[in-house]
Parts: structure tokens; C-alpha cells; sequence
């Protein structure tokens, strides 16, 4: 509940201060002016008309247009007002230092062109994933291993925004790279039943030559744990829930819960525990945190989004210092963090752009 009123404020605060600066740059007064204000209102409002809209399921078309519209203006806000904010920050010093200035309507009209073309890219980074490619050398892998192909997928959160014909070119971009497996380090889903239909047939029509496997992530959680995890099981994954399998002769995977589905911290140290010491072991957990005690080659995570619009990644990275990529840690073992599959909220990604992850498992020459 602390979350959603600080949410409301904040968002709202965005809310009005382009109102103000609307009324002040065009200098309106009312009816005008009021417009204004109450559509400032009605946008600070809009995400709780839409989970309104999405509880209930009947107007899928409805739920669908207003979610972009509520979403979409939601990414439009907090640019503007991060980039309007820098603006005024200049304004004040132009004032002192005697800098030139621009009167109000020109700036806002120049402010709402740059906000629109970052927008604009933003919406192209998020729905054009890279795909990038980290090659590892093990020495626990035996000699002759040929190698393995593991793909990462993470946070996708499909669902109102995220469906069939997004899902089906991220599938072509998945094949393209051949994997031996797929891996889905949570956030699979975000969305109630009514807004996946169809979307599981479509995922478990790919069946990489060893199989797929997830793990859940918070929104797993938020959108009903027993309706995500019959999605993923309709889909193809096998989901790793505080286990280990081997896969390709020579790797072990294991998978743990997020901590939002368990109610505390996952346990993967002990999971681990019982695995040979010579095998080399890639654990999926959601959120980029390492256990210092957990025995492990390679941990696979995704949740931070790298922020996905910034300046968000400096506050995101002041909780997760490995915020995305890969980093190698003292003791040998090696962490990688995707930005993501997938957008959370705006379908736009500024500084962040989507991923798509190919990890190649090699020997080490001897």
C-alpha cells in the first residue's frame, strides 16, 4: 500500500508539472487552463483504471488500447520530465552567468520534439533485441566436449503489451542462433490468463534439441504463481524450482525460486551443495545476487532492466551494482546480468536496449 501511494505522488507530481508547464508557455486560462489540470488527472489515474480493465477481462480490445496509451504516456512523462527538469537546472544558471535563454513556448515545443525523438528510439530499442554473444573457457569441461549453446531470455513480461506477433519475432531472432538450450530467468509473464491466449502454443512449438528450462521472477508472483506456472508448463519449460539437472554430459543446471514466490531468500547454497566439485554448474536465479557460499560456475540472472529508461539505471544500480553484463568475481565464479527480453510498464527502453543472450560453454585448450 506504501508503494502505491508513493507511487501516486510522484507520479502525479510528473503529472502537473507538465501541466504547469503547458499552461504557462501558451499562457491559458480557463476553460482551457481546467482541461488541462483534469486531463493531468486523468493520466495520474490511468494505471488504476487499466489494472481496473485487466482484473476483469471482458474488453480485451478496450484493456489492450488503453494500456498502450496509459503505458505509452507513462514512458513520454517520465522523459519529459527528466530532460525538462535538466532544462531548468540550465535556466537558473543562465540567469546568474547571463547565458542565453529561450522564452517559454519555444522551449516547451523544443522539449516536447526532443522528448518524442528519444521516445521514438527508446520504442526501437525495446522491440529491436541484440543479441549478445559471451563465449566462457572451462577447464571442467572434459576434452572433445563440442561445446554448448545456451540462449537467455529474461523478462519478457508478456502479456498486454507483449504478444503474438512480438513473440513470434523474437522466436525467428532465438532459432537463428541455434541453441542446444533456452533459458528463461523469470518474469516470464505479467499479465492475467485472458491477456496470454494463445501465446504458450507459440512458445512450446520450439523445442531447442535439449530442451527448455525456467525459473520464476517476481511477477510470477504478481500475476498469480499457479496461472504462471501452468503458462509455463503449457508452454514447453521445465521449470527448476530448487533442483538440478544435467544437461549436454558435462554441465549441471539448477534453478531456484525469486525470493517474492518463496516469502525470503532462496536457499540455492544448499542445492548446490550435493553437486560433484567437477562439474561445472550454471545456476538461474532472477535477481543479480550472490550467494557467497553457493557453489557455482556461472550464475545466469536478468531483473534489473539496466533501468531500462534512463537516468533510472543510476538508481537501479545504487541496489544492484551488477547491473547488467558480465563480471568475473574473486573467486572465479563469473555472473551474467540481461537487461531484458522484454519492457516492464513503458515499452520503450532508453539506454537499455532489449537482449537477446547467447552463452557459449567451451573447454579450456589444455
Amino acid at each position: 500500500m506504501r508503494f502505491f501511494l508513493v507511487f501516486f505522488l510522484l507520479y502525479g507530481g510528473i503529472q502537473a508539472y507538465i501541466a504547469h508547464a503547458v499552461v504557462h508557455a501558451f499562457g491559458l486560462t480557463n476553460p482551457a487552463r481546467l482541461l488541462a489540470w483534469l486531463a493531468a488527472l486523468a493520466m495520474t489515474l490511468g494505471p488504476l483504471l487499466l489494472w481496473q480493465l485487466e482484473r476483469h477481462g471482458d474488453a480485451r480490445v478496450l484493456t489492450v488500447t488503453v494500456a498502450w496509451i496509459v503505458f505509452g504516456w507513462m514512458g513520454f512523462a517520465f522523459l519529459f520530465f527528466w530532460i525538462g527538469l535538466s532544462l531548468d537546472l540550465y535556466g537558473l544558471a543562465a540567469r546568474y552567468i547571463g547565458l542565453p535563454l529561450l522564452s517559454a513556448r519555444p522551449a516547451l515545443l523544443i522539449l516536447s520534439a526532443t522528448t518524442l525523438l528519444i521516445w521514438l528510439h527508446g520504442f526501437y530499442s525495446a522491440w529491436h533485441p541484440r543479441v549478445e554473444h559471451i563465449s566462457i573457457e572451462s577447464g571442467k569441461l572434459p576434452a572433445g566436449f563440442p561445446g554448448l549453446r545456451i540462449v537467455q531470455i529474461s523478462d519478457m513480461h508478456l502479456g498486454m503489451l507483449i504478444g503474438r506477433h512480438r513473440l513470434d519475432s523474437l522466436l525467428e531472432q532465438i532459432r537463428a542462433l541455434r541453441p542446444d538450450v533456452l533459458v528463461s530467468t523469470g518474469d516470464l509473464v505479467d499479465g492475467q490468463a485472458h491477456h496470454l491466449d494463445g501465446l504458450s502454443s507459440t512458445l512450446a512449438a520450439f523445442q531447442p534439441r535439449l530442451g527448455k528450462y525456467a525459473i520464476t521472477g517476481n511477477h510470477e508472483r504478481y500475476a498469480g504463481l499457479d496461472h504462471a506456472l501452468d503458462f509455463h508448463r503449457r508452454a514447453g519449460f521445465r521449470l527448476l524450482r530448487g533442483e538440478a539437472v544435467e544437461v549436454g554430459g558435462a554441465i549441471t543446471l539448477a534453478g531456484v525460486d525469486d525470493p517474492a514466490v518463496l516469502g525470503g531468500p532462496s536457499d540455492e547454497t544448499r542445492i548446490l551443495a550435493g553437486i560433484p566439485a567437477e562439474r561445472f554448474v550454471v545456476l538461474l536465479k532472477h535477481q543479480p545476487v550472490i550467494a557467497s557460499d553457493a557453489r557455482f560456475d556461472l550464475q545466469v540472472s536478468g531483473h534489473t532492466h539496466k533501468g531500462q529508461i534512463f537516468p533510472f539505471s543510476l538508481l537501479v544500480r545504487l541496489v544492484y551494482p551488477m547491473i547488467a553484463g558480465l563480471y568475473s568475481l574473486p573467486d572465479g565464479r563469473q555472473l551474467y546480468v540481461s537487461r531484458g527480453t522484454g519492457t516492464w510498464g513503458p515499452p520503450i527502453r532508453v539506454l537499455a536496449p532489449a537482449e537477446i543472450t547467447l552463452i557459449e560453454l567451451k573447454g579450456a585448450p589444455r
